[in-house]
């Protein structure tokens, strides 16, 4: 994806051939800094501190960290350590926990000597496969999107996505927002209301700095209004990503996804889940009940940052001192409530049945 004319990745290798570069996500949209990881620890931090954040990219990252852990310490003792360094940074996203047990698989029969070569043609690999599932997800996404266009010709789709799907949070092209950049470069008519305004404003703050680069038009709106629009036949479709799908077809993803579900689904609004394989977890049966919820620090609620009149990026607290703050950072939504799930091969219904038949591989990979 482009900001301003120029291609840009989340996350790569930079031209020493070892250390990493990442978008530093907390200092968008204000800033665009580039961070530079040199260590294992380096990459753990910039996910649990959410420097990185979106499922995909948080497992790229974390494959690239036991790269740069194998180029400190190749030994048994050094890849054991570094999985388990990684493996805690956060517990939501259940593409971490692939990225790892891809590397480690591919690691530990390599000689010592060996590993660190090893490790950053894996991660390679992974950041790519990565790029690719998400092109497969643009044009599988895209026909739903054309099929709207010709229901209406000459007038805009309107689409609606929550928090931040896009290339942002993969490596790139993004998953909700791929079919979306698709459409738009195929000179569909297309406009995207943004929302997830609180508590980290990921919609706000990220969705719309990339979509705005990228020159797709969009709206920033509260995350209560998505249900108004609805209403009045302004959402045309709403789509939006996961951190982690259940084997019955459960959805997990940022707090406030299942709201909007509801409001779909009363509204008669096809609500679509956008997802690459690596996000199906079909070690959990009930996402529901299964999946935990990560709850993060109060003062994401607490405070707020932006930029001042005269430029400069402040902090304030908006909540009064001493009442106390929940922060759950995801929510689940019943499959029932979803109209499909847009994978790289295929839109598959959410269901057990549909997800084993296309991507048997998981199954296998779910019982190690």
């Amino acid at each position: 994806m482009k900001v301003d004319g120029k291609h840009f990745r989340s996350v790569w290798r930079e031209r020493d051939g070892w250390s990493v570069g990442a978008i530093d996500q907390r200092r968008l949209p204000h800033e665009f800094v580039v961070a530079r990881l040199t260590s294992c620890e380096d990459a753990a931090v910039a996910i649990r501190d959410m420097l990185v954040r979106g499922a995909p990219l948080i497992g790229a990252t974390a494959a690239y960290g036991m790269a740069l852990a194998m180029r400190e310490d190749a030994s048994d003792a050094g890849l054991k350590r570094a999985y388990e360094t990684l493996i805690v940074a956060r517990p939501t996203a259940i593409n971490l926990k692939w990225a790892l047990n891809e590397m480690r698989a591919a690691l530990a029969p390599v000689e010592p000597l060996e590993r660190a070569e090893a490790a950053y043609a894996r991660a390679d690999e992974i950041a790519e496969q990565d790029v690719e599932i998400n092109r497969g997800i643009a044009s599988n996404g895209l026909a739903l999107i054309e099929a709207i266009a010709a229901k209406k010709p000459g007038e805009t789709v309107n689409l609606l996505t929550h928090c931040n799907a896009g290339w942002l949070a993969t490596v790139d092209w993004g998953t909700a927002t791929a079919p979306i950049y698709l459409a738009h470069e195929r000179g569909i008519k297309i406009h995207v209301w943004v929302d997830e305004t609180r508590p980290r404003n990921q919609g706000a703050s990220l969705t719309a700095w990339e979509l705005g680069h990228h020159g797709v038009p969009h709206t920033v709106i509260p995350d209560n209004t998505g249900g108004h629009l609805m209403q009045h036949g302004m959402v045309d479709l709403a789509i939006v990503g996961t951190d982690r799908v259940a084997a019955n077809g459960d959805v997990c993803n940022k707090i406030g996804t299942y709201l909007k579900a509801l409001a779909a689904h009363d509204n008669n609004v096809p609500f679509y889940v956008a997802l690459p394989s690596p996000t199906i977890d079909f070690a959990v049966s009930d996402g529901i009940r299964d999946i935990p919820i990560e709850q993060r620090s109060g003062t994401e609620v607490t405070d707020m940052t932006g930029l001042t009149a005269g430029g400069r990026l402040e902090t304030v607290r908006i909540v009064p001192e001493g009442s106390p703050v929940a922060n759950y950072a995801f929510d689940v939504t019943p499959a029932r409530l979803v109209t499909g799930l847009i994978t790289e091969r295929g839109v598959l219904k959410p269901d057990r049945a549909s997800l084993a038949a296309a991507f048997p591989e998981r199954i296998a990979a779910a019982a190690e």
